[in-house]
C-alpha cells in the first residue's frame, strides 16, 4: 500500500539537479539545486562522472529533510528526469567502466557521418538506409555526434576493452534509477534517440534490423518502460545513502524534454512551447509521427504511452547569453546574467548581428561545425552593444527554427506561447523572444518547470489524477509573467531578422564551402 502524500522530485540538468518536494496541488514546498562538474575538451570532448550526480542528490536531499522534517515518512514517491543523449557503459553491476558522455560531446561526429553516409545520399544520408530508418524509427542519427548511436561506435572502436566488458549501454536516467533501484530500464525518449527503436504505433521496441545496420548489440540495451511506471523501491543502500526509507517506490521517470512539456502545462495535441536553458528546444505533443529531414527535428516516441512529441533542439541558448555576458566583463552566475542583461540599454539600429552557434547547430541545420560570430562590429559597440546582440541572436535563431515548425500541420501558431526553462526567467530575454514571435509570451514556473514536470509522473500512483498529462494540465495557468510584443519592436527586430537571414545564408555556404575543400 501508497504511504506518504509527498513526491520526491529530481531533475538531471548539464550542469545541476533541482530536487524539490511537491504536494498533491503540484506546489513546492521545497527545492534544492545542486551543481555538479562536467569535464570540456578539445575535439567535442564533454564527460561527467555518475557518481557526481549521485552525490549532488544526497547532497541536495540532506538539505531538503531539514527543509521538511518528516520528509523520509512523507515521500510516497521518487521520479527523475534528466539530460538526454549520454552514454553510460557499465557492468552487469550498473558500475561505470568509463566516465558519461554527455549529449554535448561530439567526438563521433565523424562516425556517425560515416555511419549515415554513402552513395547515393541525400542530405548527406545514404538512400537505403535513410528509409530504413525513417520507415521504423521516424528518424536517424544526427551527423554532429550528439546522438548516443555514433557515440557506442566510438567507444566499441576506440576503447574495445571497455566495450567488451559492457553489459549496459545506457543514458542518464537509466543509470540514475539503477543506482537507486538495482534495476536496469531506459525510458522511450532515451531509446528512441539511440535509433535502434521501432518507433511505430503498436510496434514499440528495440528493433533487431537497425540494431543490425548500425553495429549496436540489442542485448546490451536496456528494457524499456513507461514513465508512470513503478519501476521498483530504492534498494537498502540507497535508501541509507539518501535518507530516505526503503519501502519508497521509484518511477520510471523520463527526459528533460518530455519533462519540460508536462511543467509547461502544454498538453494538447499541437500546442507548441520553448525550453531556454544551457540549450533552447521547441517541443509540442502530436496525434501521429512527424519528421523533417530538411530541417532536422522530428517527433519522438515519449514514455507517456509513447505519444509523439515533436522536439526542434538548438545547441545554444543560455549558454550563449553567459559566454557574452563572460567575454564582455560581467558575472557569469545565476541571477546575476540576467541583471547583466536588464542594464544593457535600449537597442540600436547598428547593434552588431550575433549567430550563436558556438557549439554547432542542430536545427534547422545539423551541423556541429557551424560556429558563432559577431557580424558589424564597430570601435564603439561595448559590452551593452555585445550582450543586446547576444539577446537578440538567441531569439532570432529560435525564430529561425520556429518558421520551420510552424508549417506542421496542426501546430497551433496563433495565442499565447508558453516558455520555461531557466534563460526564461530573465525579462529582457522573455520580452525579446516575444518581439521577434511577434506573440504574447507566458512564462511559466521557468525555473523549476522541469522539477514540476517530473513530479506530474507519480499522480496516477498518488492518487492526483488519472494521468500525468492531466495533473500536468494544471501548471497551464501558472503563469508568473507575460509579454507582449510591443509593435515597434517587432517591426525593428523583422527588419534585422530579414538581414540576418542573408546574413546567415553567407556563413552557412562558408561552412559548406571549407568543407568541400578539406
Amino acid at each position: 500500500m501508497l504511504k506518504g502524500d509527498l513526491v520526491i522530485s529530481a531533475d538531471f540538468g548539464t550542469s545541476a539537479v533541482k530536487v524539490g518536494v511537491v504536494d498533491g496541488d503540484l506546489n513546492i514546498l521545497a527545492r534544492v539545486t545542486q551543481s555538479y562538474p562536467i569535464a570540456l575538451g578539445p575535439g567535442g570532448f564533454a564527460e561527467q562522472n555518475p557518481e557526481d550526480w549521485w552525490g549532488a542528490l544526497a547532497h541536495a536531499l540532506a538539505d531538503l529533510r531539514r527543509d521538511v522534517p518528516d520528509l523520509r515518512h512523507r515521500a510516497g514517491a521518487m521520479t527523475f528526469s534528466s539530460q538526454i543523449c549520454g552514454l553510460i557503459c557499465t557492468d552487469d553491476k550498473g558500475i561505470p567502466l568509463r566516465p558519461c558522455m554527455t549529449w554535448l560531446d561530439k567526438r563521433s561526429a565523424d562516425l556517425s557521418r560515416e555511419l549515415i553516409g554513402g552513395k547515393p545520399n541525400v542530405h548527406g544520408y545514404q538512400i537505403v538506409k535513410l528509409m530504413r530508418w525513417l520507415r521504423l524509427a521516424n528518424g536517424a542519427p544526427a551527423k554532429n555526434g550528439m546522438d548516443p548511436t555514433a557515440k557506442i561506435l566510438w567507444v566499441k572502436e576506440n576503447e574495445p576493452d571497455i566495450f567488451r566488458q559492457t553489459r549496459w549501454l545506457c543514458d542518464v536516467r537509466d543509470w540514475l534509477v539503477h543506482r537507486a533501484t538495482n534495476k536496469m530500464t531506459s525510458c522511450p525518449e532515451s531509446a528512441n534517440v539511440t535509433w535502434v527503436m521501432d518507433t511505430r504505433p503498436g510496434r514499440e521496441g528495440w528493433s533487431e534490423p537497425l540494431a543490425a545496420m548500425t553495429g549496436i548489440p540489442i542485448n546490451k540495451l536496456p528494457p524499456i518502460v513507461q514513465g508512470e511506471d513503478v519501476v521498483g523501491t530504492l534498494t537498502p543502500q540507497a535508501a541509507a545513502e539518501l535518507g530516505l526509507d526503503d519501502s519508497l517506490y521509484v518511477l520510471g521517470g523520463t527526459s528533460d524534454v518530455t519533462a519540460a512539456a508536462l511543467g509547461s502545462g502544454e498538453v494538447e495535441d499541437g500546442a507548441l512551447h520553448i525550453s531556454v536553458a544551457t540549450s533552447a528546444w521547441i517541443a509540442g505533443f502530436f496525434p501521429d509521427r512527424r519528421l523533417s529531414v530538411p530541417s532536422s527535428y522530428a517527433t519522438i516516441t515519449s514514455g507517456l504511452n509513447f505519444r509523439p512529441m515533436l522536439v526542434a533542439s538548438q545547441e545554444n541558448a543560455g549558454s550563449a547569453m553567459e559566454w557574452a555576458v563572460k567575454i564582455s566583463g560581467g558575472p557569469t552566475q545565476g541571477e546575476a546574467v540576467a541583471a547583466a542583461y536588464g542594464d544593457m540599454g535600449d537597442p540600436q539600429k547598428d547593434d552588431p548581428f550575433f549567430l550563436p552557434w558556438l557549439a554547432g547547430e542542430r536545427v534547422p541545420v545539423d551541423n556541429d561545425s557551424l560556429r558563432g560570430t559577431f557580424h558589424g562590429l564597430s570601435l564603439h559597440h561595448d559590452p551593452k552593444a555585445l550582450r543586446r546582440a547576444a539577446v537578440e541572436g538567441v531569439a532570432l535563431n529560435l525564430r529561425w527554427a520556429m518558421s520551420k515548425v510552424s508549417r506542421e500541420r496542426g501546430a497551433r501558431t496563433e495565442g499565447p506561447l508558453s516558455i520555461v526553462g531557466g534563460a526564461a526567467a530573465n525579462a529582457t530575454f522573455s520580452q525579446t523572444l516575444a518581439n521577434a514571435l511577434n506573440r504574447e509570451v507566458r512564462v511559466g514556473e521557468a525555473r523549476h518547470a522541469g522539477m514540476l514536470g517530473t513530479a506530474t509522473l507519480a499522480a496516477p500512483i498518488m492518487g492526483w489524477a488519472d494521468s500525468a498529462a492531466a495533473a500536468a494540465a494544471r501548471l497551464k495557468t501558472r503563469t508568473t509573467a507575460s509579454y507582449a510584443p510591443q509593435p515597434a519592436q517587432v517591426e525593428a527586430l523583422a527588419i534585422r531578422a530579414a538581414k540576418l537571414d542573408r546574413i546567415r545564408k553567407i556563413v552557412l555556404k562558408s561552412y559548406k564551402d571549407e568543407t568541400a575543400t578539406t
